[in-house]
């Protein structure tokens, strides 16, 4: 048995792991989920979210030996996670996720990324202080291949992303270099391209990459198929 903590992506929350959270049960291991600030049920207005407090929360939800994953942007907090609270982790999970380069923030990495001739549309809030999907791009670049009725679900739940955190700069040493990582490409995403998810994959240990032959969100798409995935890389590393 493993011990998960699942971390969501931008302008979700705790709710879109919510038919990995079973799946992963069903195979016998621990596993939870939390909102991080100003996600979900968490209230923190956003002029109070930063980067610090996404990674106060992670770290704090973390016990000994836990598998942190973090899906897009959340990459890059659970890396400063294991910065903070490298004696409870035992491993970084990665799905389509951002990987911090030191002194670059979430903005350098994602700007990086090799050019697109179609991109998810983001709209900024009157006050400069957040990011919000457009509702037209929703569902191509995010649940494209998920069941019906994923849109239903998920949009209404989808909140503001802070902008702060995201030009946040993060600063890596060897706490997190020696962490053990993996990396789960999603083959079929619209959202980060999967050449550039194996692109920020490629200083991994090639047997810590895996695949999944789904869009941006295998927690839907594929809630077996990624909980399969978590498993055997428990396995691998246990």
């Amino acid at each position: 048995m493993a011990r998960f903590l699942l971390v969501h992506g931008s302008c979700h929350g705790a709710w879109c792991w919510r038919d990995t959270l079973p799946a992963l049960f069903a195979l016998n291991h621990e596993a939870k989920a939390i909102d991080l600030p100003g996600h979900g049920a968490d209230p923190m207005p956003i002029r109070k979210v930063t980067f610090d407090s996404y990674v106060d929360a992670i770290a704090a939800a973390t016990v000994a030996e836990t598998i942190v994953v973090g899906h897009a942007m959340s990459g890059f907090m659970i890396s400063a996670a294991a910065e903070k609270a490298p004696q409870k982790i035992a491993h970084l999970i990665y799905i389509a996720a951002y990987t911090p380069q030191d002194g670059l923030s979430l903005d350098d990495v994602r700007g990086a990324a090799p050019t697109r001739k179609n991109t998810p549309a983001i709209q900024t809030s009157q006050d400069q202080l957040s990011v919000t999907l457009d509702p037209s791009d929703i569902e191509d670049f995010f649940y494209h291949d998920c069941p019906e009725g994923t849109l239903n679900y998920a949009g209404p739940r989808l909140c503001p992303e802070a902008i702060a955190p995201q030009h946040t700069p993060v600063s890596l040493s060897k706490a997190y270099s020696s962490m053990p990582k993996s990396y789960v490409v999603c083959k079929n995403d619209r959202a980060i391209s999967p050449a550039y998810q194996a692109l920020m994959a490629a200083n991994f240990p090639k047997r810590n990459v895996h695949e999944i032959g789904t869009g941006h969100s295998p927690f839907f798409a594929d809630p077996n198929g990624l909980a399969s995935v978590l498993d055997q890389i428990a396995k691998d590393v246990a």
